[in-house]
């Protein structure tokens, strides 16, 4: 059984969005003689902040790069105006091209002999795992011995000439699942919205945080705003 932790990082985008951008709105007003190396700043706070037209925004996409598990994943696809491309387990044979790998539901437990890959051992006797190098496993017994159940069972419906598309069907929503999404930045700022704040799912916040912040990072003056771990109404009724 292998355990690891999820990850989104952006995998592709403009080194810089905001001339992109403030190009695109000139169109509108045929102004493009007005715009310079520095105008960008000026023009973005003026007519996207002050005056709100987002719709100059969508002219920036990013793609980001996650892994998180199968249930993350029905969420993700719920945005509509995204793209995006899945690990396949129809067509990933994860005994030949490499083993399963799962996420625990809890971001707040880890079991660091898991995530450094010593496989952990059933105990029957007092119904739990350990490891040889060190103390019980931190994860939920129930939790791994489900998990090793369905990876056996994978495994067994594979030797009896089952295909992968037909043995997945034994696979938990815990499947580590790696999925490319792109979408322009206004869709970024609003999957931001909706995906860090409290009323979001722990294990979407456990990966769209720290990617709102990476997001700050690459575009401040489009996603500063945003409060991580606030109530979701709390960001929509910012003036912005």
């Amino acid at each position: 059984m292998k355990i690891v932790l999820p990850y989104a990082k952006i995998h592709q985008a403009p080194e810089n969005p905001l001339p992109i951008i403030e190009a695109a709105g000139r169109i509108s007003h045929r102004s493009e003689e007005a715009q310079t190396s520095e105008s960008w700043d000026r023009f973005i706070r003026t007519v996207v902040i002050q005056h709100g037209d987002w719709s100059i925004v969508e002219h920036v996409s990013v793609s980001v790069d996650m892994l998180v598990d199968r249930g993350i994943t029905h969420e993700l696809v719920r945005h509509r105006l995204f793209s995006f491309t899945q690990e396949s387990t129809r067509f990933v044979n994860y005994e030949k091209k490499m083993p399963p790998s799962f996420i625990y539901p809890k971001p707040d437990v880890e079991c660091r002999y898991c995530l450094r890959k010593d496989v952990p051992i059933y105990s029957p006797v007092n119904l739990k795992y350990w490891h040889n190098d060190g103390p019980g496993c931190s994860y939920d017994a129930d939790w791994m011995l489900t998990i090793d159940q369905c990876e056996f069972k994978y495994r067994c419906l594979l030797a009896k000439g089952w295909r992968p598309q037909e043995a997945r069907s034994v696979f938990p929503n815990a499947l580590a699942s790696r999925i490319l999404v792109t979408g322009n930045l206004r869709s970024w700022r609003h999957i931001f919205i909706m995906r860090t704040t409290l009323e979001a799912h722990p294990q979407m916040r456990q990966v769209m945080i720290p990617l709102l912040a990476e997001f700050k990072k690459y575009c401040p003056i489009l996603f500063d705003d945003i409060e991580p771990n606030a109530r979701q109404i709390e960001n929509l009724r910012k003036p912005r």
